[in-house]
């Protein structure tokens, strides 16, 4: 059977897939997000300080980050479909048994078990690009990743606040964990079995210690960390800003925050078909992926820094622009696939997504640090933008073409990767 053409590989059953695949991120930031909006009502419940509170929310990041190798490997190794099926039923079962938990302890150890479930998301998502989209494909589909997660938070912190503030913390732990499951039905009825690539019953997969090998490898990385650091910094400092250093009332905060990650997932949607557009008509993905993520980093760098020089009202325009500027991001993904290739996807992204949510561990805690000495956030903007603009010298002189790299197994497992992209048809 021969392989489908560019044109057949999103048929109407990959679609469903890329739909599932965007629900699933949604529900991903969510879930990840949750103890944010309820802080306060769990703090006041189970009697927490401040000091276990922080152990609490950056607890998932723990996890989260060191699984994410492990989940590379996994994908790489296993069947994805059912490799993600078990990481998301591991999630959302931690969600729901989060709602009925009284002890600090245990509800440490949810948030802990959450960082494992989730852990396997973007590999998973890197390793079904990889191998069944062509490359002038991949920037809608991460775009549709991108604006999963920016919707996650955006409308979670907005709906989010409104059920707990109805029902309760609990109800709402309880009820979005125990939904969510749902997913799974389509999700186990739509995708089909996809052996990994194997040569004589050994998967193909590039050791880490030869991806390492790569510069381009190390450039990802730290370019992932630079990028994501401003998302992480809006995700859980946002709030805190608009109320404490721009006065903003709680409900004109909400509706600030939910519409700064609304324009991000609106952006990521066009800079991803736009992106694709212009590789479609001849541009090399090098220039179109690392023009719209070099400008898009840029320009969230300078609007940060505006941030801080603006008064409150032009400072909203400010960060409605760098929501936008963000919308990029999703070209990350994009050309981590693509340097990888399909054997590798998997665990290539799980070593760049572990070494880039380190910037969950540091972003938070560095911007406590300096509100705390400081009394304002000027710093931290600042210091984010800093931060961003290393990542553009990073994306564009340190990663190499945008190209699959020619790993050292290649050729052996060329027939057998022939033969499971030929399996494309059943999606």
């Amino acid at each position: 059977m021969a392989p489908p053409a560019e044109s057949e590989t999103t048929t109407s059953g990959m679609n469903r897939v890329l739909i599932l695949l965007g629900l699933s991120i949604f529900v991903n930031y969510i879930d990840r997000a949750n103890l944010s909006v309820a802080a306060p009502l769990v703090r006041a419940e189970l009697g927490l300080s401040a000091t276990q509170l922080g152990v609490l929310l950056s607890a998932f990041f723990w996890t989260y980050a060191c699984m994410q190798p492990v989940a590379g490997w996994l994908v790489d190794r296993f069947d994805v479909k059912w490799v993600f099926a078990i990481g998301f039923f591991v999630w959302s079962v931690a969600t729901a048994v989060t709602g009925g938990v009284h002890a600090f302890a245990l509800f440490l150890l949810m948030r802990v078990i959450l960082g494992v479930g989730e852990s396997i998301a973007y590999p998973s998502y890197s390793k079904i690009f990889a191998t069944f989209l062509a490359e002038n494909q991949r920037g809608a589909a991460n775009a549709i990743i991108g604006t999963g997660q920016a919707l996650g938070p955006g409308l979670g912190m907005f709906f989010g606040g409104m059920m707990i503030a109805g029902f309760g913390w609990r109800i709402f732990f309880i009820g979005l964990g125990t939904m969510s499951l749902f997913w799974l039905i389509p999700w186990l009825r739509w995708v089909p079995r996809a052996s990994n690539t194997h040569v004589g019953g050994v998967v193909t997969t590039p050791p880490i210690t030869e991806i390492a090998r790569q510069k381009s490898a190390w450039g990802a990385w730290i370019g992932h960390f630079c990028a994501v650091y401003a998302l992480y910094f809006l995700l859980t400092w946002l709030p805190s800003y608009l109320e404490e250093e721009r006065h903003f009332s709680p409900h004109r905060m909400a509706q600030i925050a939910g519409a700064v990650f609304l324009t991000m997932a609106a952006s990521s949607l066009i800079c991803g078909y736009l992106c694709d557009a212009w590789i479609a008509r001849g541009a090399s993905p090098t220039l179109a992926r690392k023009t719209f993520l070099g400008t898009g980093l840029i320009c969230t760098g300078v609007f940060l820094t505006l941030c801080v020089l603006a008064s409150p009202a032009v400072s909203i325009v400010c960060l409605l622009l760098t929501g936008a500027s963000l919308g990029t991001n999703s070209n990350i993904n994009a050309i981590g696939q693509t340097l990888a290739g399909s054997t590798a996807a998997g665990r290539w992204m799980g070593l760049q997504n572990c070494v880039g949510n380190l910037a969950g561990w540091v972003a938070p805690a560095l911007t406590g640090i300096l509100v705390g000495r400081t009394g304002h956030y000027s710093w931290a903007f600042l210091i984010t933008a800093a931060v961003v603009w290393v990542g553009v010298l990073d994306w564009v002189f340190i990663v190499g073409r945008v190209e699959p790299i020619a790993w050292e197994n290649r050729q052996e497992g060329f027939p057998r990767l022939a033969a499971a992209e030929d399996r494309c048809n059943s999606y």
